[in-house]
């Protein structure tokens, strides 16, 4: 008799063959799609409507729009300025900048800065929303290493939808001691944002409310289904992030060839590290070179999904197009990372995740999210260690909001190399344990942790903790329900469980 797990292992590999592209039109959906057939499409970046001698100030309005994704259709999106994926905001260390979001949805939302160190009626609580007609003014210090971020909505039980419809773009921090390094930058530094979509027959998104997961049949790089890309034969630097609602990728080249790891979900490893896969999942980034100049001109290289290695599916393709120079650099060493060590000290904490199947509801140690409960309450300065605890069949990305760690171990396997450098989620596997370190610095306030399968987050695998400077009570503002600061009276969006 075959256990659950074997049976789950099953049911997945036959769902992930099913949604394989078919040899002739690959979607099922409006049109027939060849993979390759259009070409990638960089998303633009975000210039400032005015600066001072402290700051730089922008403005977003979060709005529908009709966009071309599949060749010859319409998709109705909601997009940061009506994109999909929404443009790209780069910032320098150090100067801080005010992003102004106006709400044209007609819907609630708000917006995280994922990976961010900001003040937390900044970080986009879920329960806090930006009303339709509103507007809200985030405060980013960007005091923090270079590293590729991203920012999406993260709505109280609408995550899912939201984010489904478009709302999610990169946040690029660059520094001096990251310029110094002579990577590749400008057109050769390039995002590649991973989705997977679902499209009905006239071309709209097939959201669905999923508790498990949610996979789409169609693979998306900055909203374009599988699309090629023309590259000189030299170095090119990609900045991934896995946008996905629940699939995890295993990122792979199908020349067999390394792809050079040099970043993670909170910038620059240590030593730049070669991989012949990279696992990815949902919120994870990934940082690579890839060094064309070994490849002729007219060579045709296919980065693929090898989750199911019996049946890799392609992602997108680079075609080695034209000669041109080039005076970048890939150092072996690209940073110092001061390695944390749990002392007497150190704060434990264990987080056990798993399903409640008496109400179908995700939880952390029991318990579903409550907006009015405080799980846990660090203190700024303190160092924990974390320890995710999974008692279930899924894979969770754990994401924690304000702090960066280090995975100290796993109980299933070594740490990857890859995985060295500071990170922001963590993948935990179906039974399995995993260590994680960080010290809480830098802001008070209420955040989050949850899972970052956003069909699990919005299915209540949720937590928040009230970090606070030490052990005097919390000021009353903390638990107010409402953003302060909004060009009108900001709405409190109550977190409604019964759904």
């Amino acid at each position: 008799m075959r256990s659950r797990r074997e049976f789950l292992k099953l049911s997945m590999a036959a769902t992930a063959a099913l949604a394989l592209p078919r040899p002739a039109g690959a979607l099922r959906g409006p049109v027939a799609l060849q993979p390759f057939s259009v070409p990638l499409r960089i998303p633009p970046v975000m210039k400032p409507v005015r600066s001072d001698g402290e700051r730089d100030f922008y403005e977003v309005t979060m709005r529908r729009a009709r966009v071309e994704i599949l060749p010859g259709s319409r998709t109705t999106i909601w997009g940061f300025d009506g994109r999909f994926p929404g443009p790209t905001f780069k910032v320098r260390r150090g100067r801080p900048i005010v992003v102004r979001r106006r709400n044209e949805l007609g819907v609630p939302t708000t917006t995280h800065l994922h990976g961010g160190e900001v003040p937390w009626r900044s970080d986009g609580h879920p329960s806090l929303a930006i009303a339709p007609g509103d507007t809200y003014d985030f405060s980013y210090p960007n005091d923090q290493d270079a590293a590729t971020l991203w920012y999406h909505d993260h709505l109280c039980m609408r995550t899912s939808r939201n984010n489904y419809m478009g709302l999610a773009g990169l946040y690029v921090i660059e520094d001096d001691a990251e310029d110094e390094l002579n990577l590749p930058r400008d057109a050769f530094d390039v995002p590649l944002v991973l989705h997977d979509r679902s499209f009905a027959k006239d071309g709209s998104f097939r959201f669905r409310d999923k508790v498990d997961l949610l996979d789409g049949d169609v693979y998306l790089v900055n909203g374009r289904p599988t699309p090629f890309f023309r590259v000189a034969n030299r170095k090119y630097r990609f900045r991934i992030l896995n946008a996905s609602h629940s699939r995890g990728y295993t990122l792979a080249l199908d020349t067999g060839d390394p792809l050079m790891q040099i970043g993670s979900d909170q910038g620059l490893l240590a030593v730049a590290t070669p991989a012949a896969s990279i696992p990815l999942w949902p919120a994870e980034r990934a940082e690579v070179v890839i060094d064309f100049s070994a490849y002729p001109v007219g060579t045709k290289i296919v980065l693929q999904d090898e989750a199911d290695p019996a049946a890799a599916r392609p992602i997108m393709r680079f075609d080695v197009a034209r000669g041109e120079a080039d005076d970048s650099e890939l150092p072996t060493v690209l940073r110092s990372i001061e390695r944390l060590v749990p002392g007497p000290t150190t704060v434990q904490r264990e987080l056990i995740l798993n399903k409640d199947l008496d109400t179908n509801r995700w939880v952390i140690n029991g318990k579903p999210f409550d907006a009015g409960r405080i799980d846990i309450e660090p203190r700024l300065g303190d160092t924990e260690v974390w320890t995710f605890v999974n008692e279930s069949t899924s894979t969770h990305p754990m994401h924690v909001h304000l702090v960066r760690f280090q995975i100290l171990d796993r109980n299933n396997g070594q740490v990857s190399a890859g995985e060295l450098g500071w990170k922001d989620t963590v993948r935990v596997d179906p039974s399995s344990r995993v260590r994680v370190i960080m010290r809480f610095e830098g802001f008070t306030g209420r955040y989050m942790f949850h899972c970052h399968n956003l069909a699990h987050e919005d299915h209540s695998m949720m937590g928040q903790m009230l970090v606070r400077a030490g052990a005097a009570p919390a000021p009353p503002e903390l638990f107010e329900g409402r953003y302060v600061g909004s060009s009108s009276a900001a709405s409190k969006f109550r977190c409604d469980l019964t759904r």
